[in-house]
């Protein structure tokens, strides 16, 4: 949502409100890496986790047949560095509206994709600069700003 958001925001010429002067860092999935993540647990079947405890609950499984995978990149980037990116692909300087962090905020995010590695032997793994690339050539193709 961030590269949607900043990409229109720097086209535009409007600043970008960046939160915790940008030192915060975020785990970004490349869209492709969620479809492909998606299309390969389809066939994995979960079963009940006949370990599980309430005592001791693990958050990903249970005692009903189901599974929660986290999927990203597993590689944090800060977000001063995204722009930076995104600056570079669109040839724009954007407008920086620095900012402290927002209350409740974190300053990072992180996924963990073993899970997700263990039951489908995929990680997803493109590069920001790829997906960043091609995100743009997207943006620019779908509103016709090529």
């Amino acid at each position: 949502m961030v590269l949607f958001k900043f990409t229109k925001a720097i086209l535009d010429g409007r600043p970008i409100d960046v939160f915790n002067n940008g030192h915060m860092k975020r785990d970004f999935t490349y869209v492709d890496d969620v479809v492909e993540s998606v299309v390969r647990i389809m066939d994995v079947v979960p079963t009940a986790d006949d370990q599980w405890s309430s005592d001791h609950p693990d958050p990903s499984s249970s005692s009903a047949p189901f599974r929660l995978y986290n999927v990203g990149n597993h590689e944090p980037i800060e977000v001063l560095e995204v722009i930076a990116l995104l600056e570079e692909v669109l040839d724009k300087k954007a407008q920086k509206n620095l900012l402290p962090m927002q209350p409740g905020d974190v300053s990072a995010t992180y996924a963990d994709v073993e899970s997700l590695h263990r039951a489908t032997g995929y990680t997803p793994a493109t590069p920001m600069r790829d997906g960043v690339r091609r995100f743009v050539e997207w943006y620019k193709a779908f509103y016709g700003l090529t």
